[in-house]
């Protein structure tokens, strides 16, 4: 056991051994008895309706136990309100629910659901299922929607205005002695974790416990509870264990509700998973972008202005896109700004939050413009951003609540060796293979929740504790930090405490979204264990049989279960005197954290330092990213070991944005074309480099009692525009489209 500070250690996982031996269940694999298996039907048009439906076949198949479509599916209670999980209500994913009318909206929209005895059968009625349309014209591309694009009043469930400005930006671009002009083009991109979505709908009498692959089991609670018109008390939403996310489990889709209509249909468990295929079209997406960035800056590389317009499809029935602008806003000081969103209404589901979501694909704008502007100028790409530092927020005016981006800078170029770079194109070779170098900004906004947020603690009379809240780890290890904040605050060392998370029973805390969960979760934590450790010391205090009756509270100190005078540590019991005296099985306390929101009088963000090397092979095409390095700010860090792994883990997604990850509209079917992980590349082992991750300590007193900032996000954050300015530091040609594929390489070089 270690003793001392349990913050900041490097303590393994607490669900790493039900991983690793199997023994922890996810939600499709809770089988109550006589369990039965819903499979979906997807639509085979993108747009029209459909005019006939044949189950005949499929429900003559053994076992088959229902076919609902639009005919036989209850009428939702409620139209689905797209909101962010963060605030503590539901969170749908969009405001279409399938099987309502015979309306069709796009390619894999759910025309039927088969139940059956067993998985085999569903799936083989499934097949059987024949489905007539009537085919209307779609519009799935932003070449083939651009005439008709329009300016949202807000964007991304309504949080984010679709226009952005401060000071005049033609007027600065007039001013500045250089101006560029760039078009990026980025393609869609779909999640891809290991467990795709599922839900096991069970009901007993009218309570509905759910098994949900979620990200924010009270969302999944909320949301559901909505739609089918029930109290949510009446619902238990439990997410123990989530076969990772990355953005497609932080909404919540269709299927847990269409999972509880089927169980209450057949009056049987129900179990819902979505294929590899349907993860495609049922559970969001990154969308298709075109950015056009327009930067004016001084002879110095001071920026006059900046001027970002992104173009980009989303669904027909809600106004999404990721807010790409932002930081393009935020990471330089600049006078004069002028961002604005444009929509296309394509045949497509509502695209959705996607691991950085705006940041990864701004950054990757922003930062290929900064590494242009450096090499315009002769001015070395760190010392560039240095002159444009921003030392408060740009876009309010208001200081950042911390920052720490100088340090990142110049803690990353000492350790990847930026000062040895010979900054001329073309001017490294490693036998066949050109050899490059580039770096960028990262920076990920601090969201804090919008309602208050609780954690249980207890302490047993046997020395042990247990701390309770609501929340799902879905990989990130808050169950872990957990542990650590509840030791800090009791005075007990991590092994000595036990966690419960995953469960709407348990204390409500908001999803775990947009790198949120660590700051939530803890400040909750803490609240509730310094609360308790101030309610022994209380009472130890107030027991004439205590070493500590009659002293002073404030002069109490904790270490190892042990509550002592300071300075005397031999006058002093432990919880588990006080509790056994008192003939007590147990202490606890509930606490409650108000968050700060977003009006706090401060700017808050993440900042970190990416820096890249890569081989280029001219014949063949090839980029191999040799090496990454990342530096990061992220305020307190709870377990160095879990949040490296998570920078480790967005810092390969980068790669993958940068060179593989592409999902294809095939526009005269209007269906994605590589819906599987056979077409859809990701990086594996082979593409993973030498991987670098430092972190830098900064002391932040708004963001959170515990001064946390999260990292699940800043990691992938400027990775892309590394590696593509590497690329042209190999090469010298300049690629502003993603991903940067073979075909691309060799056609430029």
């Amino acid at each position: 056991m270690s003793t001392g500070p349990q913050i900041g250690r490097d303590v393994d996982r607490v669900d790493a051994h039900a991983k690793v031996t199997g023994t922890a269940r996810y939600s499709a694999e809770h089988r109550p008895p006589g369990t039965t298996y819903a499979v979906l039907v997807g639509a085979r048009i993108t747009h029209g309706r459909v005019t006939g439906i044949d189950t005949s076949a499929a429900l003559a198949v053994d076992g088959v136990l229902a076919v609902l479509t639009h005919r036989e599916l209850p009428r939702i209670a409620t139209t689905p309100v797209v909101v962010p999980s963060l605030a503590g209500t539901s969170a749908h994913g969009q405001s279409l629910f399938p099987m309502q009318d015979d309306r069709v909206h796009y390619a894999g929209q759910p025309v039927a659901m088969v139940v059956a005895d067993t998985l085999e059968r569903a799936e083989h009625a499934a097949e059987l299922i024949e489905v007539d349309y009537a085919e209307e014209p779609s519009v799935t591309t932003i070449e083939q929607g651009r005439d008709d694009a329009f300016e949202p009043e807000r964007i991304f469930g309504g949080i984010v205005p679709g226009r952005t400005e401060r000071g005049d930006a033609d007027q600065g671009l007039r001013e500045a002695d250089v101006v560029l002009e760039r078009v990026f083009h980025l393609a869609a991109n779909h999640h891809n974790p290991i467990e795709t979505c599922a839900a096991t709908a069970v009901w007993e009498d009218a309570r509905l416990t759910l098994y949900d692959t979620t990200q924010g089991p009270t969302a999944t609670r909320l949301s559901v509870a909505e739609l089918l018109g029930i109290p949510p008390s009446d619902i238990r939403v439990v997410s123990e264990f989530v076969g990772g996310s990355f953005g497609s489990k932080a909404m919540i889709w269709s299927h847990p509700t269409l999972a509880a209509m089927a169980a209450q249909y057949v009056r049987a468990p129900v179990t819902l998973s979505l294929t590899r295929e349907q993860m495609f079209t049922g559970s969001g997406h990154r969308e298709e972008q075109e950015h056009t960035l327009t930067l004016g800056a001084r002879q110095d590389g001071t920026l006059t202005a900046l001027r970002h317009r992104k173009l980009s499809p989303t669904s027909p029935h809600d106004d999404w896109a990721e807010p790409s602008i932002s930081p393009v806003s935020r990471l330089y000081a600049c006078p004069n700004f002028q961002g604005v969103y444009n929509l296309i209404r394509a045949n497509t589901m509502t695209p959705t939050f996607m691991r950085a979501p705006g940041e990864a694909s701004g950054a990757f704008v922003v930062e290929t413009m900064m590494d242009e502007l450096a090499y315009e100028l002769g001015i070395d790409p760190i010392e560039l951003r240095l002159r444009n530092h921003a030392d408060t927020d740009p876009e309010t005016g208001q200081p950042w609540s911390s920052k720490g981006l100088r340090e990142c800078y110049e803690r990353g170029a000492e350790l990847f060796g930026w000062a040895l770079r010979d900054p001329i194109p073309r001017s490294r070779r490693d036998g066949n293979w050109l050899v490059g170098s580039g770096m960028a900004s990262a920076l990920y906004p601090v969201y804090t929740p919008m309602s208050p947020q609780r954690a249980r603690a207890r302490v047993y009379a046997d020395g042990r504790a247990v701390i309770e809240t609501g929340s799902s780890d879905f990989g990130t290890g808050v169950g872990t930090i957990m542990g650590q904040v509840a030791a800090d605050a009791l005075g007990m060392v991590t092994e000595a405490v036990s966690v419960r998370y995953g469960d709407t029973d348990l204390p409500n805390t908001v999803a775990a979204v947009g790198s949120a969960g660590s700051g939530a979760v803890s400040a909750a934590v803490h609240t509730a264990a310094t609360a308790l450790r101030e309610q022994l010391i209380a009472q130890a205090v107030a027991d004439p049989e205590s070493p500590l009756h009659g002293v002073d509270p404030s002069r109490v100190e904790v270490s190892e279960g042990r509550m002592f005078l300071s300075g005397t540590p031999a006058n002093g019991e432990s919880y588990t005197d006080l509790l056994r005296r008192h003939m007590t099985f147990d202490a606890e306390a509930l606490g409650e954290w108000e968050p700060p929101g977003q009006d706090t009088g401060y700017g808050m963000a993440t900042f970190g330092a990416q820096f890249a090397e890569v081989g280029v092979d001219p014949d063949l095409g090839l980029v191999r990213v040799r090496r990454l390095t990342g530096v990061f700010a992220p305020g307190r860090v709870l377990n160095r070991k879990t949040a490296r792994s998570q920078l480790t883990g967005g810092m390969l997604w980068g790669v993958g944005q940068a060179l593989l990850e592409a999902t294809h509209m095939e526009p005269r079917q209007g269906r994605w074309a590589n819906a599987s992980l056979a077409e859809y590349l990701v990086p594996v082992n082979a593409d993973a480099p030498d991987v670098e991750v430092e972190m830098i300590e900064v002391e932040d007193r708004v963001v959170n009692p515990l001064g946390v900032k999260g990292v699940g996000e800043v990691g992938q954050v400027g990775v892309a525009a590394a590696i593509a300015n590497a690329v042209f530091h190999a090469t010298g040609q300049r690629f502003h489209d993603l991903p940067i594929t073979v075909e691309s390489v060799m056609a430029r070089i």
